[in-house]
């Protein structure tokens, strides 16, 4: 993973590499959370539990994320992001694999639960590591391929978990899938400094671009080095991300977690044809995470007018989604929303990184990623609960999901762009 140049000229930065290992975790760490939407049903029947039980099942993962959301962050600008985030993957694999050999509901509750608080540490240490290893003009674009996994994560998860629930059963896809976290834990550990200047591959000409200091000289000047957190906490602007996060998130759990549960139940398909046709609207959501990374760099400062209009357009077809007869078109629909959800996204955090300095990216972000992971807690459980009074009906649960993302566009509106700009302007990492 040196540093080395090719024939066309493009060079091969240390950075890249950074991202790609951050990009796998990224990966595991939703397969490894999202497999359970396709094992749902089985897992339902096995432990002999109605949809309001399975919901809790899916929130119970999201208490444990959201509750250390903003330690993890805070630990990651304390002790640096390298051993949090080698920690954080050791622990969820762990507990992904043990979920596979639960038998009983209170402790399927409390194995996910503790699931949920590796997994939560993760998320801030691997921004402020995006924050250190990139310079500004290309953050939105690095957290824009991290955030590809939101899409592409889910989509393999279906494909993975159908695949293996048909041939093994529901418990194997959870043993095997803790097994390669372990090793991503360890090339964290051994490969990443949590200073640039400190990586032994680091070339002069990158460092540069990033403009940071040695570790010694960062010990010494944090102290000086801008905001602390405890004065950003009282920034209205980080509000307004927590809350745009959150009601967006109310959608994007909801469309994830009961998605699987919806075409087999609803359109009456197959595990198998659920497994292909739910992954078609994250592959294509892929693409809209990096389309709408690659246009939030070159609309720096306009960001919230890319978020708005998209988010509607997402809950226009979400609308056509479960109001469509055919099933076929359904899925297009889906797709469709898909795409430009996660163009939003793309949107959205290009905004969180111009507005959080660098040296409180962790503990920030994390807050901001907390308000998303209570949405994930009362979303799941939220439609099980709204299915159930329906008696079976998805119909009311999608209601649910429309109302938050035009309300999250909403809360977008309050944003004053200028003073984003400004107060991100200062990211030094």
């Amino acid at each position: 993973m040196t540093t080395q140049a090719t024939q066309g000229g493009f060079r091969w930065k240390l950075r890249y590499s950074i991202l790609a290992i951050i990009w796998v975790g990224w990966l595991f760490s939703f397969l490894d959370r999202m497999v359970i939407s396709v094992a749902l049903p089985f897992i339902g029947k096995d432990l002999n539990i109605d949809a309001t039980m399975q919901g809790a099942i899916l929130s119970a993962f999201f208490a444990g994320y959201a509750l250390f959301q903003i330690p993890g962050g805070m630990l990651a600008d304390k002790f640096g992001p390298r051993r949090v985030m080698a920690l954080a993957i050791s622990w969820w694999s762990i507990f992904t694999s043990l979920t596979g050999l639960i038998a009983t509901y209170p402790i399927m509750l409390f194995c996910r639960f503790i699931f949920g608080v590796g997994e939560g540490c993760f998320p801030g240490a691997s921004w402020k590591t995006i924050a250190t290893y990139f310079p500004p003009k290309e953050r939105a674009t690095a957290t824009a391929i991290q955030s590809s996994v939101n899409t592409l994560g889910p989509a393999v998860a279906s494909l993975v978990a159908a695949g293996i629930i048909a041939a093994y059963g529901w418990r194997t896809v959870f043993i095997a899938l803790g097994i390669p976290g372990l090793l991503i834990g360890l090339a964290i550990w051994f490969y990443f400094k949590d200073n640039p200047a400190d990586h032994p591959h680091m070339t002069q000409e990158e460092l540069a671009e990033l403009n940071v200091r040695p570790a010694a000289a960062d010990a010494t000047g944090s102290a000086n080095s801008g905001i602390t957190f405890k004065e950003f906490l009282k920034k209205p602007i980080l509000w307004q991300m927590v809350l745009i996060w959150f009601l967006f998130d109310i959608t994007f759990w909801g469309f994830v977690s009961w998605l699987p549960s919806y075409l087999m139940k609803v359109r009456g398909f197959s595990l198998i044809k659920t497994g292909i046709t739910g992954s078609i609207p994250f592959f294509v959501g892929t693409l809209g995470m990096l389309a709408g990374g690659y246009l939030s760099d070159r609309v720096k400062g306009q960001r919230k007018w890319m978020f708005i209009p998209n988010a509607l357009v997402a809950g226009f077809f979400l609308y056509m989604t479960y109001t469509v007869p055919s099933a076929d078109m359904a899925v297009v629909y889906q797709s469709i929303s898909a795409f430009f959800m996660f163009l939003a996204m793309a949107a959205f955090w290009g905004l969180v990184m111009d507005t959080i300095p660098a040296h409180i990216m962790g503990s920030s972000s994390g807050t901001v990623n907390f308000g998303g992971q209570v949405a994930g807690f009362i979303s799941p459980f939220a439609m099980g609960y709204l299915i159930d009074i329906s008696k079976g009906s998805f119909d009311t649960a999608f209601v649910f999901l429309i109302i938050a993302i035009v309300a999250s566009a909403a809360v977008a509106l309050t944003v004053k762009q200028k003073e984003n700009a400004a107060e991100g302007a200062p990211m030094q990492a």
